[in-house]
């Protein structure tokens, strides 16, 4: 199960609508096909596996992070393809979230009496897929929330001095993280404080995400690195009803998409702007914003996972920004928990990183 995950992180960010997932056929202890989704209208990871093992599939155990699918999408029926190789068992990472499967995958192998055994490695097969389960149930992307911070939780000097706060490894796992996202979403005042590219810088390329500016009134500075046209993944710039006209019009004819989204006591709704993101099929976010963007979008509950960088330095005294503007929750018992939190190292940072608990325990 673990080179399956292995095979299947290879087909992450590039499967849309459909999950990353990877296979491994095993017989007499030998590992005799395997295969991952590579990209959607493609076959899924199974039949690459059994196409690799042709006869040797007979009488073998298959490994498959997420259980086989039972509906006929742009593809056929998994299932049915592992039933008439011949293979004995199946042990499966996680159930199908998607209502059109959610069981029925197993079942089916059940009834031509294959044994079927599901939570292998489970945590991790979830978590490979989170954005393709929230997306398939909600209609909503997944929103990962990623800083930087200094060990007195900094995420810049009182000057707004924050580059580079993390180190070179810490930098390099984020744009691992834009390669396998579909967007990445800034505030306005990241643009106009650091005017990024907002890019994917890999050794071996990489591919872009779309960008998103959340910028209620539209002050994006239309030099900004980020309307570059030669960009090819796209800009969008999420607006309110006070954003001027004739800017919109401007923005539209260099090739820069605008959407309006509705605004609540005077902010933007991020809720409806996580509906129309998710209803333009876009089913994973990285949130890189400021402190009031942050707060924004834990406060409208959108985040669903946090990827904190911490380097070894102290800034010292009261003053500079921290993750989160505003006052903060009164009671402990108010706050925001993780769960499946994970502790790692990049280089001389540590990262932290966990899943926002949806709701309490009795």
């Amino acid at each position: 199960m673990l080179r399956a995950l292995e095979l299947a992180r290879r087909g992450e960010g590039r499967t849309q609508p459909n999950p990353p997932v990877g296979a491994v056929i095993v017989r007499d202890g030998r590992i005799v096909g395997e295969g991952f989704h590579p990209l959607a209208g493609e076959p899924h990871a199974e039949i690459f596996a059994l196409r690799q093992a042709g006869e040797a599939s007979r009488g073998a155990d298959l490994y498959v992070t997420l259980e086989p699918c039972c509906h006929r999408g742009r593809t056929g029926p998994c299932v049915q393809a592992v039933i008439e190789a011949g293979i004995s068992r199946v042990f499966v990472g996680a159930i199908d979230p998607n209502p059109l499967v959610a069981g029925g995958g197993m079942a089916a192998l059940a009834a031509a009496g294959i044994e079927a055994v599901a939570g292998i490695n489970e945590a991790e097969c979830r978590r490979l897929i989170a954005p393709f389960a929230k997306h398939t149930t909600t209609g909503l992307p997944y929103v990962i929330l990623k800083a930087a911070m200094t060990l007195d939780g900094r995420t810049a000097t009182v000057t707004g001095d924050s580059q580079w706060i993390s180190g070179e490894e810490s930098r390099l796992t984020v744009h691992r993280l834009r390669n396998v996202v579909d967007a990445v979403m800034v505030g306005i005042g990241t643009v106009v404080q650091d005017n990024p590219r907002l890019t994917t810088r890999l050794p071996d390329g990489g591919r872009d995400a779309l960008r998103i500016v959340v910028d209620a009134e539209l002050r994006i500075p239309e030099s900004a690195a980020v309307l570059d046209p030669s960009l090819a993944a796209g800009t969008l710039v999420v607006v309110g009803g006070r954003a001027p006209a004739d800017k919109i019009e401007r923005l539209n004819r260099r090739g820069v998409q605008i959407l309006p989204v509705a605004e609540n006591a005077g902010r933007l709704d991020l809720a409806d702007l996580l509906g129309q993101l998710g209803s333009r099929g876009l089913q994973s976010i990285l949130l890189e914003g400021g402190s009031r963007l942050n707060a924004a979008a834990l406060q409208a509950g959108i985040v669903d996972r946090v990827l904190l960088f911490f380097a070894p330095l102290l800034l010292g005294g009261s003053q500079g920004p921290g993750l989160f503007a505003g006052a903060g929750v009164e009671r402990l018992s108010d706050a925001v928990r993780l769960d499946d939190v994970r502790v790692g190292r990049c280089g001389d940072d540590t990262l932290i990183e966990g899943e926002v608990r949806r709701c309490s325990p009795a």
